[in-house]
């Protein structure tokens, strides 16, 4: 009798426990769901899985395996490639696109869907920011920004300093024995695009506010917990200091401004956003100023920095592709005029088989792996409903390992960048009117990395097997550790 009487504690224990997981994977419907009455049979299919975490759990543990593509897989494999899937990500009713169709609607409808990044990488990166600012506000910022940017101009200025960095670079790294070539190369577009935007001055600065954009890099994508030993908590700190910092800056300038002489040119981007004012003669305040440059000097390094590392790796674990991409780079300098000094930038955009070489590993490494927007009103995608201020996320990473688009999608082949991609296939800077406004600053600091590479160095990994990691950005563990060596 005292069995049974077990036995039957058992069985209403277990049923206790199947009816408590009934209820906990049942919350978020009758949270986000069951109030939208009979728009809810039309949302798409997926789960959002445990209360208040939702599919964070099973998405960061993807990603910190050797196969974090196993997350959107199980998407796959329960409901379908329907290419849109709902789900909790980030403390907010969401779907995933996963196409370039669907990708594409998202991205270039500014009527249905506005910037709808997490509340903990507006924090960080600033509310004034292009990440989070209003479409019109954004198109203001934009048209007063992109000419020092990305402008013919301005390209034909950097490169010469690009060109002295790199090559000062190279010559050092063959001394230096082991190097953390990933560490090395983001110190190096860092200097970069800090020349770029505030000039020589920073030179007194620039090694604190790279340890603190490192800290930021963190948070970025993080959950937003401020408890000290988390990212965003360590991130947010990194921010105030480099607001700080920035806003010294700001005031020096503006000081310098009431003793300029009338009718001298910027020096430098800093100077240009200052001076900016659109046809209105509006100007950019502080605020406007801080929260730009921050952001720009954040994705202008760590972008660069990691694709430069990348296709330095692809290249060098690829001879015929290797000598391919050197080949172009020697008929470069044989048609050079005997008196140039260096490389001009009508040079770097006759680099063709170079630009695929990028291409590839821009689409291999997926270094934006997401892009997040919010429903501006009801929408439908691919048959589907997405509600009024639902977050909609552009998984980038399933576009670009799609192997019905790119066969075998996990080798790394310039060539299958020969054929003209269709609209939405392939997405390394976003697409529509919030394309990243630096693409051809990064471009050309990655073309005349690889120039001077190919031409006269080689890259050998002292750990050529190091597993990786793919969060915040995909690197290998020890951050390629390797020797640079001359070659004759």
């Amino acid at each position: 009798m005292l069995k049974m009487e077990g036995g039957s504690w058992l069985l209403y224990a277990g049923g206790a426990l199947l009816a408590l997981r009934f209820i906990l994977r049942n919350v978020n419907w009758l949270l986000y769901e069951y109030k939208l009455g009979g728009k809810q049979y039309f949302l798409p299919p997926g789960d959002m899985g445990w209360p208040i975490i939702g599919n964070m759990w099973s998405f960061l543990s993807a990603f910190k395996t050797t196969n974090p593509d196993t997350f959107i897989d199980s998407f796959y494999s329960k409901y379908g490639k329907t290419g849109i899937y709902k789900v909790l990500m980030f403390g907010k009713p969401s779907v995933i696109v996963t196409t370039p169709e669907t990708c594409k609607k998202v991205l270039t409808d500014d009527d249905n869907f506005e910037p709808g990044w997490p509340s903990s990488t507006v924090e960080l990166m600033g509310e004034k920011s292009f990440i989070s600012i209003p479409y019109d506000e954004h198109r203001r910022l934009r048209r007063l920004t992109s000419a020092s940017i990305n402008g013919y101009e301005a390209l034909s200025v950097y490169i010469t300093f690009i060109e002295e960095v790199v090559k000062g670079s190279l010559e050092k790294w063959t001394t230096m024995g082991n190097i953390e070539f990933l560490t090395e190369m983001r110190r190096l577009t860092f200097k970069v695009i800090i020349h770029i935007f505030l000039g020589a001055e920073s030179d007194l600065v620039m090694e604190n506010l790279e340890k603190e954009y490192t800290k930021l890099n963190y948070g970025v994508r993080a959950m937003r917990i401020n408890i000290p030993g988390f990212a965003f908590h360590t991130a947010l700190k990194a921010r105030k200091n480099l607001v700080a910092i920035f806003q010294s800056v700001v005031d020096k300038r503006r000081s310098e401004r009431r003793e300029r002489l009338p009718g001298k040119k910027p020096k430098d981007m800093m100077d240009a956003l200052i001076d900016a004012e659109d046809e209105n003669g509006k100007k950019l305040g502080d605020q406007d100023v801080i929260d730009i440059m921050l952001m720009y000097l954040n994705a202008g390094h760590e972008s660069s920095g990691h694709i430069t590392t990348w296709a330095t790796y692809f290249l060098q674990r690829n001879p015929e592709y290797f000598k391919k991409a050197k080949e172009e780079q020697e008929e470069i300098l044989r048609k050079r005029p005997a008196t140039q000094k260096g490389l001009t930038l009508a040079e770097v955009r006759k680099m063709e088989y170079l630009s695929k070489v990028v291409d590839e590993t821009m689409r291999i490494i997926t270094f934006s792996l997401m892009v997040f927007r919010v429903t501006k009103n009801d929408v439908n995608i691919n048959g589907y409903l997405v509600p009024k201020g639902w977050k909609v996320m552009t998984w980038f990473r399933s576009v670009h390992l799609d192997p019905t688009i790119y066969p075998n999608p996990k080798e790394f082949d310039p060539e299958r960048f020969s054929e003209v991609r269709k609209a939405g296939e392939f997405l390394p800077f976003g697409a529509g009117t919030r394309l990243c406004p630096g693409n051809d600053l990064a471009k050309l600091e990655i073309s005349v990395f690889l120039h001077h590479f190919l031409l006269g160095y080689q890259l050998e990994q002292v750990n050529p097997l190091a597993p990786m990691k793919f969060l915040p950005h995909t690197r290998p563990i020890d951050n390629c550790l390797a020797r640079i060596k001359k070659v004759k």
